[in-house]
């Protein structure tokens, strides 16, 4: 991994420990607590457990849907995977993460065939903007933490910024690997970032308001290539309902999938 910017506050986002376990470090540490997880590395790591889950030659992991029951600290989780639907085209996948045998986060993922390789290929999305030569100071609002996950990834805003009421796009890539010792797939760079949209679109300011997504979903019409990916993304809410982020993810070449996040919103607590 490329190091630039501040310095990474861990050489990867979990140590493994074996038999599905994962020591968290600092780096997953979210915007909001020191000592609670970001949900783009609990996502990634929920997905490569996905990929590495009994594979069958010529699928992929087309759609992962990520439940967060609860807020996940930075300590020891377990991952397990089984198989709801078995199949050589079609598969479906469900995931479970638990910390001190409380399940924290539970996720399923279809598995599809790859389509043939002379599929005409189709994209309506309109092409990403170029990736900006060089990375800006990373600028969160007040209280958050900037460390953590933040400074783990290398953001570079074409499209607004963090902080900045709006839509918003960025070029990103995770500057320390998911798992210590591995080279990360293109679904867990995906998932790594995709959690993000919700802060990358940022159209309710978080200073006056409580923003809680409740899920992430992520479906990728075709696998992203290299280690930079770009996200666009926004959010829609309303009186008397809760909020909608969404989000474009695109490679180099273009896009590749969607993105979503349900999203609790309500008055900050007082004091």
């Amino acid at each position: 991994m490329t190091e630039t910017g501040p310095t990474p506050p861990s050489a990867s986002f979990y140590e493994p420990l074996g038999g599905g376990r994962y020591a968290s470090t600092p780096a997953t540490a979210g915007p909001w607590s020191p000592g609670l997880q970001h949900a783009g590395p609990v996502s990634a790591l929920m997905g490569r457990a996905f990929e590495h889950h009994d594979p069958v030659p010529g699928t992929r992991v087309a759609r992962v849907t990520v439940e967060i029951l609860q807020p996940v600290p930075i300590a020891t989780l377990e991952v397990s995977v089984r198989t709801v639907r078995p199949g050589k085209r079609i598969g479906l996948l469900e995931g479970e993460m638990t910390h001190e045998g409380r399940p924290v986060v539970r996720a399923t993922a279809w598995r599809i065939a790859a389509a043939p390789a002379h599929l005409e290929q189709t994209d309506h999305t309109p092409p990403a903007p170029p990736l900006p030569p060089r990375s800006a100071p990373i600028k969160g609002w007040s209280g958050g933490n900037l460390g953590g996950y933040l400074s783990a990834m290398e953001w570079r805003f074409a499209e607004g910024s963090f902080g900045v009421p709006g839509p918003g796009g960025t070029w990103a890539r995770a500057r320390v690997p998911l798992v210590a010792g591995e080279a990360d797939s293109p679904l867990v760079r995906t998932l790594t970032l995709a959690d993000s949209m919700s802060g990358v679109g940022a159209q309710i300011d978080f200073t006056k308001w409580l923003v809680i997504n409740t899920d992430l979903t992520v479906a990728l019409h075709r696998d992203p290539v290299g280690e930079w990916l770009f996200m666009r993304a926004s959010i829609n809410a309303g009186p008397q309902g809760s909020a909608l982020a969404e989000a474009t993810l695109f490679d180099a070449s273009g896009s590749v999938g969607r993105g979503l996040q349900t999203l609790l919103v309500d008055a900050l607590p007082t004091g």
